[in-house]
């Protein structure tokens, strides 16, 4: 597999975290490099974070620059359009449909933006929106999102499935494995067709 730069974006308390590990330890388990860097920005419930990962044959430093992400997994939508910026022209952009209104929006000191998908559509080839949060809801536990977009991400890599639910099982609590294998599930059928 080539060297493969991923930004996963959201807010504090969607598991940003978790998914940059079973992110590392699939990437470890198919022997390529990675580094995983910390998390930039407020990591406390509602703030907005980032992580990096970057896996392939040998990787020097874990920072993406802007116009260098092959894969931006947004947790959330406005999150997606605050790092747009940061993807390829050709990049793969997995965007889970949900809102959730900043502090600003809440307070009414700014507008939450419209269109945010339709937007980035409309400056990208492959842009996938998710309803996440039904999926998640589907499998009796909403913090189950992360997984649901990580097996979407899935279908678009050429990492066999038994890499992702291994690196799962091996990453979450094991009351939660059954949860996030069917999170998991749900989101690899869903984008079956996303990236042919």
């Amino acid at each position: 597999m080539n060297n493969t730069n991923i930004m996963i974006v959201g807010v504090g308390g969607q598991g940003t975290l978790l998914t940059s590990r079973i992110l590392g330890d699939v990437a470890l388990a198919s022997e390529m490099d990675v580094k995983v860097s910390e998390v930039h920005g407020m990591s406390q419930r509602g703030g907005s974070v980032v992580t990096y990962v970057k896996m392939g044959e040998k990787i020097y430093s874990p920072v993406i620059e802007k116009n260098e992400a092959d894969i931006i997994l947004c947790f959330e939508k406005l999150e997606a359009l605050r790092w747009i910026d940061y993807a390829k022209k050709d990049a793969t952009i997995i965007i889970n449909s949900q809102r959730i209104d900043p502090m600003p929006v809440i307070i009414g000191k700014a507008k939450y933006p419209e269109k945010i998908i339709e937007k980035i559509k409309a400056n990208y080839k492959k842009v996938v929106d998710v309803p996440a949060l039904d999926m998640a809801k589907k499998c009796g536990n909403i913090k189950t999102v992360n997984v649901v977009m990580i097996g979407v991400m899935a279908q678009c890599t050429e990492i066999e499935k038994e890499i992702w639910l291994k690196a799962i099982e091996k990453t979450v609590k094991p009351q939660f494995v059954d949860v996030n294998i069917k999170a998991f599930n749900l989101g690899y059928d869903f984008a079956r067709d996303c990236f042919i």
